[in-house]
């Protein structure tokens, strides 16, 4: 995996992060509700034990996307270039998903059911008066439903190993975690400043280009590199064929001084005579 998908990664949570706000803001509401009664340095401490138990979750997910990739997509890619169109491709979805095309909505769907399924549990740590509980609902609610999660999963699912599948997606976590720690001050400033410059879309034309890039500038060198081997190819028949004609002048200019010769002694033949 390369650094630039990581950065990929981490620029798609925290550019995709007001739609996380949107999807948990009630959630974060009612973690700082359950909080009221503790003091502020105990808060935070929290507030940093359940971010981290839903980057571990996020952790988690990636490295079973990188398991399901590596078992099932790369025995049917060896020795080709595969691998890499099926990033790029990843990488395009991805993007036009940024860009507000709703192919994920379905999955979402699919991912509530789940998430009502874990009510019981949910409401099992609450007050997050303690580190345990903060841990429990912060490893929970990585398995909140949502669209831009998924999305970096499938990403996860192409970066050829597990670990990097993990990597990739405590990363994407990491760029998520400013716009849900902000104060309330601050959140408005940083969902103002990526909704007036639309710099989620252009992160996603961003990866959308990158994608494109990854899938067609190597198959356009590749067939420049043939045409330059053409060429050479055709440029070497052409010099042998200028060598086969210098011969055959060579020859040629050869027989015809033999002529001369033949005729001479011929004439000094009928001289003697």
């Amino acid at each position: 995996m390369t650094t630039a998908l990581l950065v990929a990664a981490l620029l798609m949570g925290f550019f995709g992060s007001p739609h996380c706000l949107g999807m948990c803001g009630g959630l974060v509401t009612a973690f700082g509700l359950s909080m009221k009664d503790v003091s502020p340095a105990k808060r935070r401490a929290l507030v940093a034990t359940y971010h981290f138990g839903r980057l571990t979750s996020y952790a988690f997910l990636g490295l079973i996307a990188g398991l399901l990739g590596t078992a099932v997509l790369q025995p049917l890619m060896q020795g080709n270039s595969a691998p890499r169109i099926l990033l790029g491709l990843v990488l395009v979805f991805v993007g036009m998903t940024m860009l507000g095309a709703p192919f994920l909505k379905r999955l979402e769907r699919f991912g509530m059911r789940f998430w009502q399924y874990l009510s019981p549990i949910r409401q099992k740590v609450f007050p997050l008066n303690t580190f345990p509980r903060a841990l429990s609902a912060g490893l929970l609610w990585g398995f909140l439903p949502c669209g831009l999660v998924y999305g970096a999963l499938l990403i996860a699912v192409v970066a050829h190993n597990p670990l990097s599948g993990a990597a990739l997606m405590f990363v994407f976590g990491l760029g998520t975690v400013p716009m849900l720690v902000a104060t309330h001050e601050t959140v408005g400033w940083l969902r103002d400043k990526i909704g007036r410059f639309r710099l989620r879309q252009l992160n996603g034309a961003v990866m959308v280009l990158s994608g494109l890039a990854v899938v067609f500038v190597p198959i356009a060198m590749s067939s420049m590199h043939g045409n330059h081997g053409s060429g050479h190819s055709m440029g070497m028949a052409h010099g042998d064929t200028m060598m086969m004609t210098d011969t055959d002048n060579t020859t040629h200019h050869d027989m015809s001084q033999m002529d001369h010769s033949m005729h001479n002694m011929n004439n000094d033949s009928e001289t003697m005579e």
